[in-house]
Formats: C-alpha cells, structure tokens, sequence
C-alpha cells in the first residue's frame, strides 16, 4: 500500500481528514480511502485530547429500528438530494450495501458505518451515480474507509507537469507539454463525448441536479480504453448544497456567490442576495475546457465547424429558462459533430 495525499475540511469545532492510498486488492489496483474526523473542544486548548470518532459514529442510537433508520436515510437524501420520486429505491440499494455480511439484517455497528460514509460527499455522489459509467466504481466499504477502482490517466492530457515546476514554467511551456503527451485527436474526440455525456447525465438526473464545481483537467481523465472517468467526485456538488449555501447570502457582485472554485450565481444587486441562478452551467464550463483540447490537431476540414459550437456553447447561460432544449440541442449537435468523425474506425 502507498500513501498518496490528504485533504482536510473544518466546520465549526469539527475537522474531516480524507487520507488517500493507493495499493493492490484482488490483485488489481485500487484507491482506498479513509476519513478521520476529529470534534475539537469548545475552548480550543491545545492540551486538549481531540475526541475521534465520536462525531463520525454518532447515528443511529442503539434501539432504533430498521424502519427508523430508513427514515433517517430518507429524510437525509431529501435534504442532500431534493424531495425526487426515486429516493426510496436508493434508500433500499444503501440498505443492501449497510449489509456487508449478507446475513439479511442491518447490524447498528453496519448501519452506523454506512450513515457515517454518507456524510462525506464524494462517498453519496458515488452511491448516488452508480448507475454512470463515467464515475470510478465503488469496490468496497469497512467502517471509515471505502475503496474505488484506480483510473489509470488521471488528466485529460494523460500527463501533468510536475507541481515544482508548475510556477516555473510559463504557460506556454506548459501547453506544449500537454499536446506533446496527449493522446492523439480521434481518442481525445472519444474521452470529449464521453465528459459531454457525464454533463448529459448529471443534469436532471435520476437523482437531482449535480454541479460540476472545480472544471479543471486534472480533475477529469480517462481509462486504457479513453473512456472517459470523473477523477475526483469531490469537485462535484448537489443542487440542494449549493442552493443551502446560496440561500440568505450578502453579496455586492457574482464573485461574492461563489460555491467551491466555478460555481458562481447571480447577486442581486438591489436586494444585495445571491440568487440561485448559474452563471454558467456546466455544459459551458466544460465546453471550455474542451476548446484547446479538441482544437489542437483537430481535422481541417472539421475544425472550423468544432470551433464554431465550441464558442456556442461557452455562451450558454445558467438561466433556468435557457437550461432544458436550447442546451440539449447544443450537447446533441457537439457530440454529432464528434462522433461522425470517428465512428467507423478503430477509435470508435
């Protein structure tokens, strides 16, 4: 096994620590990843002993009932998810996954794992996605820690420029060495559909909306076969959350209404409150990531045509009168224009 990276969240007195791993299991390799939460004392002394595990393992109590905890769950997915008409089937699939014995019963220990994994975001989005294939597959759960299968080239340019050099190099530098190491244009056409097929997938889903918040190409990245894989579930975010996060919020301009790094909505300037309105949705946002990424190496006789959609779609807006067939329309005619290109030949 071989320790990779961290990262740490603090709410309040409360700080979550996701430790990520990388190693072997069933002789393929894997990501495996353990939360450590610790409940920091209200004064805050440094002598003071960190109480781990208390906060993370808290629900359900001893003697709740099975179908108390499925309320729970319930009640939990409405307030992350939305009110949708098909939390209860969820309920039921975490229920089976709570059983990881497989003796047919919820043990209170396997129910408080699987309440306590829920809580981390990347853990419910994959619960919730599991139906995508564009998502790492969840391989396994044991109390704090899960595993997903390891995606092989984890940026879109299938190499990333070592982080001592990054602040040495100009981005010129840096752009030469992404096109010298990507895969070349008909692969990247095919991980291209597949990104536009997530944001598809993602918008009006079967479980709500999802937000891609952080649309930077390390955070996406594809498998041997260049299908393209969502690296890191974490820069996604419900539409419950950002809206939570919106709600009530003082704002002078849109930077002010800002969720993680690109999720900004509209100030009300008047009102001086964010307004639950994108700026850009995802669609946008990923089409321009896709600009240099397709335009560099792309056919001649197809790259002004791509051009052209591609700054379409960056023009898209976030308004919610805009966001069911005007986008369709731009998607569909985007991943058209893709796949006549390759399809018929050994990239397809």
């Amino acid at each position: 096994m071989h320790y990779s990276s961290y990262s740490e969240l603090c709410r309040g007195h409360v700080c979550r620590m996701i430790i990520v791993y990388r190693g072997l299991w069933r002789e393929r390799e894997v990501i495996i990843k353990c939360s450590i939460e610790e409940a920091l004392k209200a004064d805050n002394h440094p002598d003071s002993v960190p109480r781990r595990d208390v906060v993370l393992f808290d629900k359900p109590t001893r003697g709740t009932s099975i179908d108390e905890f499925k309320e729970m769950l319930l009640n939990f997915l409405k307030a992350k998810l939305g009110d949708q008409p098909s939390l209860a089937a969820l309920v039921s699939r975490i229920i089976a996954m709570a059983d990881v014995n497989r003796d047919g019963k919820v043990s209170l220990a396997e129910a408080k794992s699987i309440w306590a994994l829920l809580q981390l975001n990347e853990f419910l989005l994959m619960v919730s996605l599991h139906e995508k294939e564009h998502t790492s597959k969840l391989l396994g759960h044991c109390g704090d820690l899960y595993v997903t299968e390891k995606i092989p080239h984890t940026s879109l340019y299938g190499v990333d420029v070592p982080p001592f050099l990054q602040s040495l190099l100009p981005s010129v530098v840096h752009q030469i060495i992404h096109q010298w190491f990507a895969p070349a244009w008909p692969r990247r056409a095919k991980i291209a559909i597949g990104l536009l097929e997530f944001v598809e997938e993602i918008f009006h889903g079967t479980y709500g909306n999802f937000y891609i918040c952080e649309t930077g190409f390390k955070n996406v990245g594809y498998n041997d076969k260049y299908d393209f894989k969502m690296v890191n579930l974490r820069k996604v975010a419900t539409e419950m959350t950002i809206r939570g996060f919106l709600k009530g919020r003082h704002c002078e301009q849109n930077v002010d209404c800002t969720y993680g790094k690109d999720c900004t909505a509209t100030c009300d300037k008047l009102m001086k409150q964010c307004k639950s309105d994108m700026v850009q949705p995802n669609l946008a946002k990923v089409c321009g990531l896709l600009q240099d990424y397709l335009l560099y190496g792309a056919p001649p006789e197809l790259k002004e045509e791509l051009q052209k959609q591609l700054r379409t779609c960056m023009t898209l807006s976030g308004l919610a009168s805009q966001m069911e067939v005007h986008h369709s329309l731009v998607l569909n005619n985007l991943k058209t224009l893709l796949w006549k290109k390759i399809s018929n030949t050994k990239y397809s």
